[in-house]
């Protein structure tokens, strides 16, 4: 299931995306006792975070203690993690009552298997999300009508540059692909790495640059439908795509396979390296005195006739079908969709996301952040990312491919017929 087509300026009405994590395998479970089914179960609820890194951490410790309803115990690991066993937490049998991920498709397929729970009244007049954009109210529904997700804040990509950095090298944001790859050209000549990345142990970051260059080159309508099996892997508009990232490959810092998406920040941090496509969340990886530095330009159109397209992807969370404390999840589900509650995961995290409620005070937002929020209403179209427009499932083709595309960019054909191959086989599934 594809996310659904919205307007970018429905989707900036409320859109948005916070990141949140899981449980420890040993600890999958909604808390002390409990009936089954719909009554009000167990005392305690159990959130499952996937957040790591320290401010955001913190700031969603803060949140969910601040919380007035049934005690709560908040547990976290690694993203790939919880990834991993995200299917198991939800089938489990005593599952944990509230999760943390993603809006759109990926949501939705676990909808499909009748996992998560209908939060429909969330969504009703006088509900905490009742005021959010029909945008983000098809983003969180599933096929059947059924309300079941809560997004709570959003963010956009872009590629992320050091503005002294620039100022000391003499060099300005390209406004064209063909001033971008001279950029890359001046600044490898000066033993400068133009681009970083982190795919080591977050191969997910390859797809970035994929999901922009498909966009700039195919558009947005393409592309979603490339990752919902309409199209082929083997087609030529991706060879076209590849052809072009295999233009990017040699200006990639060489430790971009060892490293993941926060150490890949190191050698900007150094100038070392100039720029690095990734989501907004970088900047809480870069040291504080270095934030307010912090400036990004837009992937450069390619092919002017292809309309705009930004990724902003939407996060938040949702509850398990089989809680056993499903009200007490609700409960939960509304005091994290609301004002404060947005509000003070944003201020504590130093976060550089957008809230999804229309009620969150914006105006001491950084200038960064102003900057995305234009960026995002100037854009045509607006996607999620390679997995939250497809599934898990093929975001792991993806991270194979595009790791042996990197390691091996000559044999771009090879590397097409065997996504496809792989590609077949989740959509078969």
């Amino acid at each position: 299931m594809t996310t659904p087509s919205f307007s970018r300026r429905s989707f900036l009405l409320g859109a948005a995306s916070l990141t949140t994590v899981p449980l420890l395998a040993s600890c999958v479970g909604s808390g002390a006792g409990g009936g089954a089914g719909g009554g009000g179960g167990s005392t305690t609820l159990t959130l499952q975070s996937w957040i790591q890194d320290a401010g955001p951490k913190a700031a969603l410790e803060s949140v969910v203690a601040a919380f007035d309803g049934q005690p709560v115990t908040l547990n976290s690991v690694a993203t790939e993690q919880f990834r991993a066993q995200l299917s198991t937490y939800l089938s489990s049998a005593t599952p944990p009552d509230v999760l943390g991920w993603y809006a759109g498709s990926v949501a939705n397929s676990y909808a499909e298997e009748g996992l998560l729970l209908d939060v429909s009244e969330l969504w009703a007049p006088g509900g905490s999300c009742a005021g959010f954009s029909d945008a983000l109210r098809a983003l969180s529904t599933s096929a059947d009508g059924k309300a079941i997700f809560v997004p709570t804040n959003y963010y956009w990509w872009s590629i992320f540059y050091k503005k002294s950095a620039f100022q000391q090298w003499g060099v300005q944001p390209p406004t064209t692909w063909d001033d971008f790859i001279a950029l890359c050209d001046n600044l490898k000549a000066r033993g400068i790495h133009p681009l970083t990345n982190g795919i080591g142990s977050t191969a997910w970051m390859s797809s970035g640059w994929f999901d922009y260059l498909d966009l700039r080159i195919n558009g947005a309508t393409y592309h979603r439908e490339l990752l919902a099996g309409k199209h082929s892997f083997e087609d030529p508009q991706v060879t076209a795509v590849l052809e072009q990232y295999a233009r990017l490959v040699p200006y990639f810092h060489p430790n971009q396979t060892s490293w993941d998406a926060q150490q890949a920040v190191t050698p900007m941090v150094n100038n070392e390296a100039a720029m690095y496509l990734v989501g907004a969340f970088c900047t809480e990886y870069f040291p504080e005195d270095q934030r307010d530095d912090l400036d990004f330009f837009s992937v450069p159109t390619i092919d002017p006739s292809v309309p705009s397209a930004e990724e902003a992807p939407t996060d938040g969370f949702f509850a398990a079908a089989n809680s056993q404390n499903p009200e007490g999840a609700k409960a939960l589900l509304s005091y994290l969709a609301s004002a404060p509650a947005q509000q003070s995961y944003i201020e504590k995290s130093g976060s550089s996301n957008l809230p999804t409620s229309p009620d969150v005070d914006t105006a001491r937002f950084s200038p960064l952040v102003k900057k995305g929020i234009q960026l995002l209403n100037e854009t045509d179209e607006i996607t999620q990312f390679f997995n939250r427009d497809s599934s898990d499932a093929l975001q792991t083709t993806a991270d194979a491919a595009l790791t042996q595309f990197i390691a091996n960019p000559s044999d771009i054909r090879g590397i097409q017929r065997q996504w496809q191959q792989a590609a077949q086989q989740v959509f078969s599934s």
